[in-house]
């Protein structure tokens, strides 16, 4: 038999004492860790100090883990999750956010919006919703606008320019310009016959054969697809481009198989390469001569 001490009294079995110090006003009992606090107050205390529970205080209610709490507190609280911290109103957590050290590189005020890094922040500043689309497209026929130069280079590099400029012919035209190999290695750009007067690059198409009985198989990555026309996708794409780009700054020299990638990689300020002017002003001359390909 069961015995409850507080109310010296027997229970038939352990079951019903539990169910007793569960459902009576004269305990406050912590099913999970077996103690029994003398008040309500004290066992609200213990749910909420305790690392054992994941429970809101606020709302009187248990969580299954740590993320579910933490997504509750996110969607009806005023709750900054880095600082594990509440308050009255979203005011209140927005000001928070601004004013603390701890968040001014990774908070975006005005969007009243935290991102997980810096360099989250920066794309987010850079993209159209801080950035008017100012940089036109300077392709015949074509008055596309964009809100940075890769994204401007992207969109040539795509094919999918009115005036009929694609990859190859951007990679040439970087060539010929980038005559000090500044940001690109001269042994990874391919020239068909005649060198630079080719408008075209080494394509890969994938027939039947590329079944495998499973799947449609990549025979450069060994990637597998569901579809013939998905692994064309993946072929057509810069995915197995020679990394010909390179970034000029001598302690990164991070390579890129596009000039867009590069570009990217120059606007995240990621290597801090904007921070030298020379470099600056020499991606700044080649992302420029870029805007006189208009007769293609």
């Amino acid at each position: 038999m069961a015995w409850c001490d507080s109310c010296d009294r027997y229970f038939s079995s352990w079951s019903s004492l539990n169910q007793h110090l569960r459902s009576s006003n004269l305990h406050n009992w912590c099913e999970d860790c077996d103690i029994d606090f003398d008040s309500w107050l004290g066992l609200k205390e213990h749910w909420v100090q305790s690392g054992r529970h994941d429970y809101c205080q606020y709302c009187e209610e248990h969580f299954d883990d740590y993320e579910d709490w933490a997504d509750h507190n996110d969607e009806v609280h005023s709750w900054c999750r880095p600082c594990n911290k509440f308050f009255r109103n979203d005011l209140g957590l927005h000001e928070h956010r601004r004013q603390s050290p701890v968040h001014s590189s990774t908070y975006c005020v005005p969007c009243r919006r935290l991102f997980q890094s810096e360099s989250n922040l920066r794309s987010h500043m850079n993209s159209s919703i801080h950035r008017p689309r100012d940089i036109v497209c300077p392709g015949h026929n074509c008055n596309a606008t964009f809100v940075s130069q890769s994204a401007l280079i992207l969109h040539l590099e795509a094919g999918t320019c009115r005036s009929g400029i694609n990859r190859a012919i951007v990679n040439r035209v970087v060539r010929e310009r980038d005559t000090n190999n500044i940001i690109t290695d001269p042994s990874r750009l391919l020239t068909g016959p005649g060198g630079g007067s080719r408008n075209s690059e080494v394509t890969y198409t994938a027939t039947a054969a590329a079944w495998n009985g499973s799947a449609y198989e990549c025979c450069l990555c060994h990637n597998q697809f569901h579809s013939l026309a998905a692994l064309n996708q993946h072929l057509a794409s810069p995915r197995h481009l020679n990394k010909a780009y390179l970034c000029p700054l001598s302690s990164c020299r991070e390579r890129f198989n596009t000039l867009s990638g590069l570009c990217q990689h120059v606007e995240s300020e990621r290597c801090g390469v904007l921070r030298f002017a020379p470099v600056r002003q020499a991606l700044d001359g080649f992302v420029s001569g870029m805007r006189t390909i208009t007769a293609y």
